[in-house]
């Protein structure tokens, strides 16, 4: 088993649980991300929601990439972390008042909608601020993108999203409207997606439906497809940045570009997921007669994923170099979900060890609660540590 290389005696020092940021690796990555969709000459929004971190999204921004926002507070966090507001987009399926004034307010890229009455609800407060808004609609485009039942988007039961079948109908409703403006079309189908050929599906989707409503005059100059390429959580040592080179070129296989078309990407996970390490002291070994526990001092309210979606992720003993034992991972929080792993196999354990649960840096920080009146984890980075 090949091992990371933490600065162990710089984490012994500090107050955990704590998220533990690697900015080269983080650095590289965006640095492959941009490589391969300037290839095709492609729009990259990094999705807020999976680490909101004011220092991660500072790096992110001064990258030059955009920002896909779902919250009136991420449009917010993004224009303090620097993203120009022409590179925002805004998505969210419960978009409020004031968010979409917001947005309108700093005159963002574009609003992803994702129903008539939203249509509606934009129109009414751009009429009143005398404002165009840009509106790209998302579309369900009914592909089964093979991930867990909470994190998929884009089939016709989730909330998500306008349903192929009712298309024409805010197409119509649209029409209507002189303070909104269709730029576009937004896809999402889901998250954690390693099955390539779910995009591939997708861009053959989004060609039918781009033909379909040429024939009605409905042209598009910009089409998102959205995030969702998934990491390998199994071995973040031997592969620690995603596989964007087959990403992007599956989409540009099988997507019929049309001329001077813009084409947006909005990944999250994909981004800042490997990057991140949550970073543990062991408060007791406890022997039960069945199996031995490692009892941290982190829990689900530290990292929600393992909780909420059965989510695997890599763990080591970065304090030990003993022979490897069996052992259940848990926390202190008083729920039985409270486990970060079952029969993990880990350096002996001792008490006052760090174990590093890996690849959290996606939906670990920025998911995290007070729940049991506990504090949030704090957060360090591997050049400043």
């Amino acid at each position: 088993m090949i091992k990371a290389n933490f600065p162990i005696e710089k984490l012994k020092a500090i107050e955990t649980p704590c998220y533990y940021y690697d900015i080269d690796l983080l650095k590289e990555t965006l640095k492959k991300v941009k490589e391969e969709a300037e290839k095709y000459d492609y729009l990259i929004h990094y999705a807020i929601k999976a680490n909101a971190n004011p220092r991660i999204l500072s790096l992110i921004a001064e990258q030059g990439l955009g920002a896909d926002c779902v919250s009136g507070g991420e449009i917010q966090a993004a224009l303090n972390a620097g993203f120009p507001p022409q590179k925002i987009v805004f998505a969210g399926v419960g978009k409020d008042d004031w968010e979409i004034a917001l947005g309108l307010d700093h005159n963002i890229a574009c609003f992803n909608v994702e129903s008539e009455a939203e249509l509606n609800v934009i129109q009414e407060i751009a009429s009143n601020k005398g404002k165009i808004a840009n509106v790209a609609l998302r579309i369900n485009p009914e592909i089964d993108a093979h991930t867990h039942a909470k994190i998929t988007t884009g089939m016709k039961e989730n909330k998500f999203g306008i349903n192929i079948g009712l298309l024409n109908d805010a197409l119509s409703e649209l029409t209507k409207f002189k303070h909104v403006k269709l730029i576009g079309m937004h896809f999402h189908i889901g998250s954690q997606i390693t099955d390539l050929s779910c995009f591939e599906n997708l861009a053959i989707r989004a060609n039918e439906i781009q033909d379909v409503l040429a024939m009605q005059d409905v042209q598009f100059e910009t089409v998102n497809f959205g995030g969702g390429l998934g990491i390998d959580y199994h071995h973040p040592n031997e592969f620690p940045i995603a596989s964007f080179e087959s990403f992007f070129s599956t989409i540009n296989r099988h997507f019929v570009r049309r001329k001077g078309q813009m084409v947006r990407f909005e990944p999250g996970r994909s981004i800042v997921g490997p990057c991140g390490t949550l970073i543990a002291r062991t408060i007791y070994v406890k022997e039960g007669e069945t199996k031995n526990f490692v009892v941290l001092n982190a829990g689900f309210t530290d990292l929600m994923r393992p909780a909420m979606y059965n989510a695997y992720h890599h763990m080591e003993n970065i304090t030990s170099n003993e022979e490897p034992e069996v052992y259940d991972v848990v926390g202190p929080i008083c729920e039985s979900s409270d486990v970060f792993g079952l029969k993990v196999e880990l350096n002996r354990v001792r008490r006052g060890d760090l174990i590093a649960i890996r690849s959290a840096g996606a939906y670990g920080e920025v998911m995290a609660s007070q729940y049991n009146c506990r504090k949030l984890p704090r957060s360090c980075f591997s050049d400043t540590l």
